[in-house]
């Protein structure tokens, strides 16, 4: 019976079992740098450097030295070189360190500054990110944070308390009156369907006229001056200085960063956390989970006007030290930019919120050095966010494009041998 057995069978019966092959160390290691270069952090800062790098294009296009530079550019290079980067030096020395300042106090100003410009700007982009993260458009800090700094503006400086009580009464009001400005969208949100973008975008007109109605009321204007501008705030209402009276950087500041910890522990350890980023992600399937939807959607938009008003806060208890009807400036719109910088989170809204800082506190030295137009910042600011919304056109332009690889199949060595004897 033996003898019967064909060669074909006798080596297919000896023919070894498969093994899979193991992952190759340069695979692994591949993939782990690809995930890395390709990741949504990395994407952001080749947004910012892409965004610096077309900025420093404009500058060089529009200021004159370059081109007169540029004529003789063979015989000195380092004349065009220098005025290239000129006005970047004057950036980094009005918003991290100036080296030609007198003495230790000033050169360590700009740091100093841009933590100050940027504490609003990270309390309201807190507000509007945590917005995001729960699936709504929080375009209204703008007005969140004008009726934020108004609530803390009057207690501020028609009470006369002692100082401690004075102060955390002003940080109260100016929370009050930010989360009832975003919980009246919440509520037509969660009420009506009256979509939040349109509702946000309204409140910001009647907000701002609001409050140029208001300033030219005798119990809101300054005495004895005509323009529409309040009493400054007591001493008692106001932040205290950090470093000293040299420098503008007050004690908002650490309630910036104590309110970053707050909603990051709100959105990554709590259970109205888990509810707003689930209601975020699919609002029909939270609801289907037992989640109250309408009540988180009333809660998120009130929480996220409380930060607003608390950047409100900042500016007329800590910058200005009065009310003014520009007391919001750019910050509400500019707080949007700062939320999609850093992701929606609430520690990249944070170090977004620096960088902006530094961009509109170097901005100023820019241009009063260099002759530099400071919209340019402007424009940088705008390329960031155009980026931020492309990271395909971020990763094409760097060579980072994620590559589906094609699965191969593996031939065992017996389909290999029985596949060259067929083509035998």
């Amino acid at each position: 019976m033996s003898e019967s057995n064909t060669p074909t069978e006798q080596s297919t019966a000896t023919e070894p079992a498969v093994t899979p092959q193991p992952t190759k160390p340069a695979e692994q290691q591949d993939s782990v740098l690809r995930q890395i270069f390709t990741g949504n952090a990395m994407v952001s800062v080749l947004a910012i450097v892409l965004a610096i790098v077309i900025g420093g294009i404009l500058m060089a296009i529009t200021n004159p030295k370059v081109s007169e530079t540029a004529g003789y550019f063979f015989a000195r290079p380092g004349d065009l070189i220098s005025e290239v980067l000129k006005p970047f030096g004057a950036l980094i020395q009005g918003s991290i360190f100036n080296w030609e300042g007198a003495d230790l106090a000033a050169k360590f100003y700009p740091i100093t500054e841009t933590l100050t410009v940027a504490t609003p700007l990270i309390c309201a982009g807190l507000g509007v990110a945590l917005a995001f993260r729960a699936g709504l458009f929080n375009i209204g800090a703008q007005g969140q944070i004008i009726i934020g700094a108004f609530f803390g503006a009057y207690i501020g400086f028609a009470w006369h308390l002692p100082w401690g009580l004075h102060v955390i009464l002003v940080i109260l009001a100016g929370l009050i009156g930010g989360a009832i400005w975003g919980g009246v969208v919440g509520l037509l949100k969660a009420r009506t369907g009256a979509h939040e973008v349109i509702v946000t975008i309204m409140l910001n007109y009647v907000a701002n006229f609001l409050l140029a109605y208001l300033l030219t009321l005798p119990a809101f204007q300054r005495p004895g001056s005509s323009n529409p501008i309040s009493p400054f705030l007591d001493d008692t209402a106001q932040f205290p200085l950090l470093l000293g009276p040299q420098f503008r950087l007050h004690a908002g500041f650490l309630l910036a960063v104590l309110a970053t910890v707050l909603v990051w522990w709100l959105l990554s350890r709590s259970t109205l956390g888990f509810e707003f980023r689930a209601v975020g992600a699919n609002p029909n399937a939270s609801r289907t989970a037992g989640i109250n939807v309408a009540r988180s959607t009333i809660l998120v938009m009130a929480i996220a006007g409380a930060l607003a008003g608390l950047a409100g806060v900042m500016q007329v208890s800590g910058t200005e030290k009065y009310l003014s009807g520009g007391v919001s400036a750019s910050i509400g719109f500019d707080a949007i930019t700062v939320a999609l910088l850093g992701r929606s989170t609430p520690w990249g809204t944070f170090f977004a919120g620096l960088l902006f800082g530094a961009f509109r506190a170097g901005g100023v030295v820019m241009q009063s050095q260099t002759g530099t137009p400071i919209d340019i910042v402007l424009v940088i600011q705008s390329l960031i966010v155009l980026f931020i919304a492309a990271p395909p056109l971020v990763r094409a332009i760097f060579g980072l494009n994620q590559r589906k690889k094609k699965s191969k199949a593996k031939t065992t060595p017996a389909e290999t041998s029985l596949t060259g004897g067929a083509a035998a």
